[in-house]
């Protein structure tokens, strides 16, 4: 039998979430040698060891990090049920209230989606479910990404780039919101922006077509790389030099920066979210998907 008891459950991300035995049998108000029985008896039942122990603390195998994903997310849902059994029985006249949702909704942004995306977003939905909580986490888009922090179990849905290179994992569920495209953006009135040295960062690399970037014979290897879009934008507004950015890194530009269209062949990049199956029919999760339809058509 693998069942683990959400208790066991609770001590297995305690354990990963304090770095150890010790700090995680403060947190939890139990006792360590109980703490080390219950993940013992986790380990025996999962059939793998899911935690390096040493003098520095408890560090998470890789059968241990797969076990906190499912952990986290199994403890999310019972939330989720709890939340929506009460507003239901609220709605009935069983309890309290009119059944309105409420509680903490975790979401995980790239910065430019948490900057001009999100936020419209989130006004709307809390003003018709104030019970709602936002939870906002800036995550940067590269590697796994924001749907990296969804199937973990640290969100309940993710603002990700989607397509042919990064497309929605098998194991969740999502849609794209916006496709936007990029620009060329330089100094204001500058008589040759294309000669300038070209900025980049790390976030645009997983986003733009590959194929017309190398097909641009004008444009040079980046030859400075900054830490996020804001960074890049700031750089070009002082006269330092050129970049190719999506639309929404470009809201707000200030006016000592020009946006160049690229044509009709210019880049683009689909910007969606991500969820998991089982929270896609929450309650929140579904509100605040279509609160962000509404915002991106």
């Amino acid at each position: 039998m693998t069942d683990l008891a959400p208790r066991e459950l609770r001590v297995l991300v305690a354990v990963a979430g304090e770095g150890g035995f010790s700090a995680a049998a403060v947190a939890l108000g139990m006792t360590q040698s109980a703490v080390s029985h219950s993940v013992r008896g986790s380990e025996r039942r999962l059939g793998a060891v899911l935690f390096e122990r040493g003098r520095s603390g408890a560090t998470p195998t890789p059968a241990g990090e797969r076990a906190l994903a499912y952990a986290r997310r199994v403890l999310r849902l019972l939330e989720v049920m709890g939340s929506e059994v009460r507003g239901a029985a609220s709605a009935a006249g069983v309890g309290a209230g009119a059944g309105a949702l409420a509680g903490p909704l975790r979401i995980a942004a790239f910065r430019s989606a948490a900057l001009h995306l999100l936020p419209r977003a989130l006004g709307r939905l809390t003003e018709r479910h104030p019970g709602i909580v936002p939870e906002v986490r800036i995550v940067r888009e590269v590697g796994r990404g924001t749907a990296g922090e969804v199937l973990d179990g640290r969100a309940d849905l993710g603002i990700a780039t989607l397509g042919t290179t990064s497309p929605v994992p098998p194991e969740l569920v999502g849609g794209v919101l916006v496709e936007e495209g990029y620009a060329l953006v330089h100094p204001a009135g500058h008589p040759a922006p294309r000669s300038l040295p070209l900025i980049d960062w790390t976030e645009n690399c997983t986003s733009y077509t590959r194929d017309w970037w190398a097909g641009q014979e004008w444009l040079p290897p980046a030859t400075v790389q900054a830490e996020d879009d804001g960074a890049v934008l700031s750089m070009v507004s002082t006269g330092f030099g050129m970049a190719v950015m999506p639309e929404l890194s470009l809201v707000g530009a200030p006016p000592s920066v020009e946006i160049t269209d690229l044509g009709p062949e210019r880049p683009t990049r689909s910007v969606g979210y991500v969820t998991t199956p089982e929270l896609a029919s929450s309650l929140a999760v579904r509100a605040l998907i279509r609160e962000l339809r509404a915002i991106a058509g």
